[in-house]
């Protein structure tokens, strides 16, 4: 690198008569400290990493791009500085050119090296740094490998540090296909024709009016860098309430989280519109403004996301009494402990369509999936399938409230139903203050608050409580108390309690811990924990637990000791037993969609059949959808919703299940691509492999998120969901034409016919799968194969570990319960995305 001119060797290798790319001399931005990425589909493709350091870009070509993952450390190789108008190019680079190839402006923000650290430390080939951009956030680290002798590049390691933006698995380039400056795709910006700028003998102000004139032209192709003003945040919904039971429910028909000791909020969000609702409607956004920034931040689409908004206590945990304290100093200090944070739970409503009928799980993983980028203080609630007795155990050794069970294929009711169940560590319950009583000292205003309940319409005495106060809420629930006196109580309270009791309207809300209910229904070594205004005192009501919800019943399978699968043994009642472990994964695929079945009565080695249709032999589980057929009339086809739908498939001799690519109540909106790579007998698996990442790229340079799947047979299944919007011409089309243009542009690798004498050493690109009344297969279903097989999810930072795509079997299915559960793998096989031009 040049130290006379930084920019000497850049300028070498380019022709500005061709490119449109700025020439420049070194100059400062106001802060001097700008970073950039730049996504580069040049020969290979790659992410061109970018820091300002003394009026230059110092860059390095990171070859897989930026993981979030400190296990991963991607090769950077160094490259010659840029000058500091590159911060903002992106275009085409003609062809012929040097780096000829589209240039994407892929992240932008600041950075600076952290503390005791300086930019000089490059030259020593170690650089820890802090970056705050719009997608790389956090600390990092670039070092310089060991030199080889005759080495011509510097070849470097960028890793993230493990800090509160770190993540396990690698999402960040998966889900940044477009611009942050025009929100364009690798493809879009490549057919932009006219974004290609001459600046061959441009200099001072004739240059300038050139990048100019490029920039304006840029800004015209930007695709809102926000959400249209027009879209309006959904309106408030009566949430779901969970019952008080006794006891964990067990199976894994149930998913488990947190209890979080909180404030519940619907956040009803439309971009930069956003509004927090209590669980009874009342508007509080004012209340938690930073929180209401930090969603607004994140852009997102229509959406009414179901969660708690929570502060921490002393011992680390979400504490109501915390939360108090926050709320009366006011939430948006810098301090520590006026930190909230907002847990996510549930999704009820997304560009405009209502959710609320999908299953608990299949709501869970799309909401995973809109939040994918988010970023404390907004979370997604961690659940865990079974094992809730093991969570309940940990929750209350750690000081925590409790946890809620969900049913996993329940939809959300808007009402109070044991579909959710809650269980706690310790009694915790709402009461009306209807009197206090005086204090023998004049440290405290009162020494007992008097609490009652409603039942039925009458206000019942539940006893006192005098501990648990602090001098804040001694002082704060003092002064209520005086606005609120009256001269006689309320409701009937016993002589001895009423004795020197003064008498308050039944206004104020109390959250009260106690050990139990006496005999005589008072409260038992009660404690107070803070006054709640999200719950008017008329709706106050005892709860009592009731008995857990007993095991969904089992769907009974006849023979179950017949051999389904000879070569590995395998049974009927295996199968059927893997599919009821397997189910909460595997509905949200299979349920509510068109399936066709592969049945294999005796066997897999016997005859096996596709059946679509059904005249209700199935059982009363598997349901029927009228589908108009090409010839006019209609015919019932087969769809599932619940675990008991699948056994009774399983009992009728199923082994596999095939989707159709569009939901049961919406058969003429496909909503996934499944690109399904077949390939011929000769091949290896490593050449199935890199088709599949290859097709992950195409398809993400036209700005689509994709996902891969071992097909439990020969092949990998690229998937692409779809927000329902196109018909099945549509659909159809674009399939056979990105089929095409792969076996046109690499005819030696792949084809898009089914000629089986044309696919000797090639990868047929099955688009078939994509057209009305096609099917593929489900994820997590078993394959009527050698071994039973299943088809199995996988992150695409993981794929190339995988020696066959028959990995996984029946047998594995508590692994393939635990891996849907890593960071890698949450909220696969759901985006927002639409089917973009071809």
């Amino acid at each position: 690198m040049s130290k006379a001119d930084p920019l000497a060797e850049y300028n070498r290798k380019r022709d500005f008569k061709k490119t449109a790319e700025p020439a420049g001399k070194p100059e400062q931005s106001p802060k001097g400290n700008l970073f950039i990425v730049q996504k580069h589909a040049a020969t290979r493709l790659h992410w061109d990493f970018r820091l300002e350091v003394d009026g230059v870009l110092k860059s390095w070509a990171v070859t897989k791009g930026p993981s979030l993952d400190p296990d991963d450390k991607r090769l950077a190789v160094r490259t010659e500085d840029h000058p500091l108008a590159y911060a903002e190019f992106e275009g085409v680079i003609p062809k012929g050119e040097y780096g000829g190839g589209s240039v994407m402006l892929w992240d932008q923000g600041t950075w600076a090296p952290v503390p005791g650290k300086s930019a000089k430390d490059i030259e020593a080939g170690h650089l820890h740094f802090t970056l705050h951009g719009e997608r790389m956030k956090g600390d990092w680290l670039l070092v310089r490998m060991k030199p080889r002798p005759g080495e011509k590049r510097e070849n470097w390691l960028l890793r993230k540090v493990q800090d509160a933006h770190a993540q396990k698995g690698d999402r960040l380039v998966e889900h940044g296909l477009t611009s942050v400056l025009t929100g364009r795709s690798m493809a879009e910006i490549a057919a932009d024709k006219h974004g290609e700028f001459s600046l061959a003998g441009k200099k001072g102000k004739s240059f300038d009016a050139q990048m100019e004139a490029a920039a304006e032209h840029i800004a015209g192709k930007a695709k809102r860098k926000r959400r249209s003003s027009s879209a309006k945040p959904p309106k408030f919904r009566n949430p779901q309430l969970a019952t008080l039971v006794d006891a964990v429910p067990s199976g894994n028909h149930w998913m488990h989280e947190i209890k979080f000791d909180g404030y519940r909020a619907l956040i009803s969000a439309a971009g930069d519109q956003v509004v927090v609702n209590t669980r009874n409607g009342h508007d509080w956004s004012d209340k938690f403004a930073p929180l209401v920034r930090a969603i607004a931040a994140l852009d997102l689409p229509p959406c009414l996301i179901d969660g708690e908004i929570v502060a921490y206590g002393k011992n680390g945990n979400p504490d109501f009494s915390s939360l108090q304290a926050v709320l009366k100093r006011g939430h948006g200090s810098q301090s520590k402990r006026d930190v909230l944070d907002f847990f996510a739970f549930d999704l009820l409503e997304l560009n405009g369509e209502d959710l609320t009928g999908l299953s608990n799980i299949e709501r869970k993983e799309r909401l995973e999936a809109l939040l994918a980028d988010a970023e404390p203080p907004i979370r997604v609630a961690d659940h865990v399938i079974g094992a809730g007795e093991k969570l309940f155990q940990a929750m209350c050794e750690a000081g925590q409230e409790g946890i809620i069970a969900k049913k996993v294929d329940a939809s959300y009711l808007g009402r109070r139903s044991q579909n959710w169940v809650k269980v706690k560590c310790v009694n915790r319950q709402e009461f009306v203050v209807v009197g206090w009583t005086k204090s023998s000292t004049k440290v405290r205003p009162f020494a007992s608050l008097l609490l009652a309940q409603y039942e039925d319409d009458d206000l019942v005495y539940k006893g006192k409580v005098g501990t648990g106060f602090n001098g804040t809420t001694l002082a704060d629930v003092g002064a209520k108390l005086k606005t609120l006196a009256r001269k006689e109580p309320a409701l009937e309270v016993p002589r001895t309690e009423a004795r020197g009791a003064h008498w308050v309207e039944p206004r104020l809300v109390a959250e009260i811990a106690f050990a139990e209910f006496t005999g005589e229904g008072r409260v038992r070594h009660a404690s107070f924990l803070g006054l709640r205004t999200d719950k008017p005192a008329q709706e106050v009501e005892p709860e009592k637990a009731a008995a857990a919800p007993r095991a969904e019943p089992a769907v009974k399978i006849s023979n179950p000791d017949r051999v389904i699968f000879p070569e590995s043994g395998q049974t009927k009642g295996q199968l059927a037993a893997y599919y009821e472990q397997i189910a909460p994964i595997m509905l949200p695929f299979a349920g509510n969609r068109p399936i066709s079945l592969v049945r294999c009565p005796q066997g897999r080695a016997r005859k096996c059949f596709f059946q679509k249709h059904d005249s209700g032999s199935f059982g009363e589980n598997v349901h029927q959808v009228p589908i108009q057929e090409k010839d006019g009339g209609t015919e019932d086809y087969l769809y599932v919703n619940d675990t008991a739908g699948l056994l009774q498939c399983v009992q009728m001799g199923t082994i596999e299940f095939h989707g159709w690519g569009a939901r049961a109540d919406a058969v003429e909106k496909p909503d996934r691509i499944i690109i399904d790579l077949d390939p011929d007998e000769g091949l290896d698996f490593a050449d199935v492999k890199q088709a599949a990442k290859d097709i992950r790229t195409r398809l993400a340079e036209l700005g689509l998120t994709t996902f891969a799947m071992l097909s439990g047979g020969k092949g990998v299944h690229v998937i692409a969901p779809l927000t329902p919007g196109h018909d099945w011409a549509t659909h159809k089309d674009f399939a056979r034409r990105f089929a095409e243009a792969l076996a046109l542009a690499e005819p030696d690798r792949f084809l898009a016919t089914m000629s089986k004498a044309k696919r000797k050493g090639k990868i047929f690109i099955d688009w078939l799968r994509n057209q009305r009344g096609a099917t593929a297969v489900v994820p997590y279903s078993a394959r009527a194969r050698a071994g039973a097989p299943v088809a199995a999810p996988v992150a695409w930072n993981e794929l190339d570990q995988f020696d066959r795509a028959s990995v996984f079997t029946i047998a594995d299915g508590a692994k393939l319960l635990t891996r849907s559960r890593s960071k890698a793998l949450a909220g696969w096989g759901f985006a927002e995305q639409s089917l973009p031009d071809l």
